[in-house]
C-alpha cells in the first residue's frame, strides 16, 4: 500500500466547462500538439457544450477526465516491463518512458478509455520552444503518456496544475489515506460517484453529484 493515495474530489455542480484546466496541463507539462491529458467531457447533447433536451427543459453538466490514478491499477499488472507503476510515497500511476517498449498493453488494459495517448511518431510542438515546467520529463517517441498529477511538482510539495487553474474551485486536491484530509471530508458530506467501479480499480477521482 502506498504512504500516500493521493487523489482528486471534482465538484461537477462547480465545474463550468471552462476548459482551463485542460490549458493549464498542456503548457505545464510542455504536452505535443494534438495530445490532451486533461479532457472535459460535456454530460448533454450530441456535441462539447451541447445541453440535451427541449427548450426550456435542458440539462448538461461536464465531466473532468484524467488518468484516474487507481488504488488497483489494472495498467500496472498489463506492463510487461514496470514501465507503468505505482508510486510508493505518493500512491501516483506514474509511466517510465525509458522503459516503455511501446506495447500499449497499459492501454488495453486500462478501463478509462482516452486517458492514456500514444506518440506514434517524434513528437511536434506548435511554438519552436519548450513552455511548462523544466522537471518535465521529455517526450519520446513508441511510449504511452497519460497525467503525472503533475509528478514533478508533488515531489515539491505542490498541488497538480489543475487545481491551481481552476477558476470555480470545482477541484481539490489532497490524501485519501489521511482520514482528517479535506478530500475524505468533501467525500464523507457529498454524494458522489467514481467512474466504473465494478471493474475493481478503486479510482482515487471521486465526482460530487
Amino acid at each position: 500500500m502506498a504512504e500516500k493515495q493521493y487523489g482528486l474530489v471534482v465538484d461537477t455542480k462547480r465545474c463550468v466547462g471552462c476548459h482551463s484546466c485542460s490549458v493549464a496541463c498542456k503548457i505545464e507539462n510542455n504536452l505535443s500538439a494534438g495530445v490532451i491529458w486533461n479532457r472535459i467531457l460535456t454530460n448533454g447533447g450530441a456535441s462539447m457544450d451541447s445541453a440535451k433536451g427541449t427548450f426550456p427543459n435542458l440539462s448538461k453538466h461536464y465531466i473532468p477526465m484524467i488518468c484516474q490514478h487507481c488504488a488497483n491499477p489494472a495498467c500496472t499488472k498489463a506492463c510487461p516491463v514496470g514501465a507503468t507503476y505505482k508510486d510508493i510515497t505518493t500512491g501516483a500511476v506514474r509511466q517510465d518512458y525509458d522503459l516503455c517498449i511501446g506495447c500499449r498493453m497499459c492501454m488495453a488494459a486500462c478501463p478509462y478509455t482516452g486517458v492514456r495517448s500514444f506518440n506514434w511518431e517524434e513528437p511536434t510542438y506548435t511554438m519552436d520552444f519548450a513552455v511548462g515546467d523544466i522537471n518535465v520529463p521529455k517526450h519520446q517517441k513508441h511510449v504511452v503518456e497519460k497525467c503525472t498529477l503533475c509528478y514533478h511538482k508533488l515531489s515539491k510539495g505542490e498541488e497538480p496544475i489543475c487545481i491551481d487553474a481552476c477558476i470555480s474551485g470545482a477541484r481539490v486536491f489532497g490524501d485519501l489515506n489521511d482520514p482528517d484530509d479535506k478530500v475524505v471530508n468533501l467525500i464523507s458530506k457529498r454524494k458522489y460517484i467514481q467512474l466504473l467501479p465494478e471493474r475493481g480499480t478503486n479510482p482515487s477521482v471521486y465526482y460530487l453529484v
